[in-house]
């Protein structure tokens, strides 16, 4: 019998950066990245270990704001074309080089990394990026949790349970219609956790989700085995604990990793390094940016750094993959002296990590399941695997908590972007009273109330408060704010003035396209 288990999460999400008014937006960039360098290589990494008969357990978190992009055909021709633009960087780049053997095979390594991520996308999903990570979650090697509609900070709405209960209601409704059946976990945005929020999630059928280790060894009673098994709350919702010792070797910026000398610098990038007026094709507004053409190593804390070696960084990658396996089969073996069950290591990352912002992730975590085979301390399962093995854990409720710094709600609510909450209370109070006035319409006033209801989940999105607060993409942050408030301001006064505007309506449907099965019902006020 396996003496641990080591359960692999990882978090893919994007906020809604759909703006099809403009040719080119800056901010679309995310999503694009995150397909070359992120999801793609994740799915390219589960064929080559179901190729070779490698076993395979991983929970894969996709959020409702980022199935709506990958499934929409705006973004799906503007990533080709996106791809196109970067094929044409990377054959100019190799000309540059031509005379440098070494920045030449970093060239060449760009060209390959978006040929390939072209090739993927078109002729293997053909367009549809959503289908490959279907397969595997049928063939039982991923589980696919759904996360809240916009990925709000839930506990900042406790007071208001209707909109923590539209956020879920979206997310399992938008789940169901991608995937064809009920998620069974549900990831808290930030892992924002309050007492009461399983009563939330217990409605609508979730059975388990995920909360950060403080929460978890402040609840009531404290856990019996601490991290190393899930809890139960009392009215039967399973909660598993975020790993420390998991989250640091991968996450601290100090000595996680990613920090790592031989890996690719993030950074360093030739939209900095060459001629603006040779890189300003690549760049959206002109000005200094990413191309994602990176050549140089992190090396340290140096402007001085070394070029890229990706041997010395493949090898240095499947080294961390052993050194993180032996440090949680250390912690099981310790774990096992104290507990009558096998414990349980619960890694959660988020995905866009792996592969965007450390390169080398997707090799490290193939490297985790090829190395993983062969060890007898533990094997690697998914969340809901392990609650099949052992649905009977201990009883407890976790406190307030989040996985933010400072570990409460400090990085959404502080003096920079508090005032997102007045608007966002208010619009909140006013799309209740529109369902309660509107109970029950049909056709034109039914699209425009559940635009309505569009518009006030995206204003909850907690990607805009930290953007603002870090100053990273503030602006575009604080804009789409504006926007959604201005939004739904406009489609109040028209309902109160009996008027629509059938052609600014239409406009704004086809702009803010998710969620095509929203009710705006659901915001009805909730009765004792």
């Amino acid at each position: 019998m396996e003496r641990g288990y080591i359960a692999l999460v990882l978090n893919a999400h994007l906020p809604f950066v759909r703006q099809p008014e403009y040719p080119r937006f800056l901010e679309e960039r995310w999503l694009f990245e995150a397909l070359s360098e992120t999801y793609l290589p994740l799915l390219r990494v589960l064929r080559n270990l179901e190729a070779e008969k490698v076993p395979v357990r991983l929970t894969l978190v996709l959020s409702p704001t980022l199935t709506a992009m990958l499934s929409d055909e705006v973004l799906r021709d503007r990533y080709v074309a996106w791809l196109d633009r970067q094929i044409g960087l990377a054959e100019r780049e190799k000309e540059r080089t031509a005379g440098d053997p070494e920045f030449a095979r970093l060239a060449l390594l760009h060209a390959d990394l978006y040929t390939s991520a072209r090739d993927d996308f078109t002729i293997l999903y053909g367009g549809n990026v959503l289908s490959g990570f279907d397969y595997f979650y049928k063939k039982g090697r991923l589980e696919i949790m759904t996360s809240a509609a916009t990925h709000a900070f839930l506990p900042l709405y406790r007071d208001v349970p209707e909109a923590v209960a539209a956020q879920v209601e979206t997310a399992v409704i938008s789940h169901r219609r991608q995937f064809g059946k009920v998620a069974s976990g549900f990831w808290l945005p930030q892992l924002g956790w309050y007492p009461g929020m399983e009563e939330v999630l217990k409605a609508y059928s979730v059975r388990y989700t995920l909360v950060a280790t403080r929460g978890a060894l402040l609840g009531k009673p404290v856990p019996k085995y601490g991290s190393y098994s899930p809890v139960t709350c009392p009215n039967g919702l399973s909660v598993f604990i975020r790993d420390a010792q998991a989250t640091n070797a991968v996450w601290s910026e100090q000595t996680g990793y990613p920090a790592d000398p031989v890996y690719r610098d993030f950074y360093r990038d030739i939209g900095f390094d060459l001629p603006l007026d040779y890189v300003s094709p690549w760049l959206e507004d002109g000005a200094r940016g990413f191309t994602g053409f990176k050549y140089w190593a992190v090396t340290g804390k140096t402007e001085r750094k070394k070029p890229y070696d990706p041997a010395a960084a493949s090898a240095r990658a499947a080294e961390h993959a052993r050194v993180f396996l032996d440090g949680r089969a250390d912690q099981i073996r310790k774990a096992s002296a104290y507990m009558d069950r096998p414990p349980l290591v619960v890694c959660p990352y988020d995905a866009e990590l792996l592969g965007h912002g450390w390169f080398e992730g997707p090799q490290w975590l193939e490297a985790l399941f090829r190395l993983g085979k062969d060890r007898e301390e533990f094997r690697f399962v998914s969340l809901g695997e392990y609650l099949k093995l052992h649905p009977e854990n201990p009883v407890s409720v976790p406190e307030f908590s989040s996985w933010g710094s400072g570990g409460y709600a400090g990085v959404w609510l502080d003096g920079s972007n508090d005032w997102i909450y007045r608007h966002s209370y208010k619009m909140l109070d006013r799309m209740m009273e529109l369902a309660e006035r509107f109970p029950n319409e049909t056709g034109l006033k039914e699209r425009v109330l559940n635009q309505a209801a569009r518009e006030t989940l995206l204003v909850m999105c907690s990607d805009w408060a930290l953007l603002i607060r870090a100053g990273k993409a503030g602006a575009f942050a604080r804009r789409q704010v504006e926007d959604a408030v201005s939004n739904f301001q406009r489609i109040y006064e028209m309902l109160c003035a009996n008027t629509v505007g059938t052609e600014w309506i239409t406009r704004l449907e086809k702009r803010n396209n998710l969620f095509p099965s929203i009710n705006y019902r659901m915001f009805r006020r909730k009765r004792a």
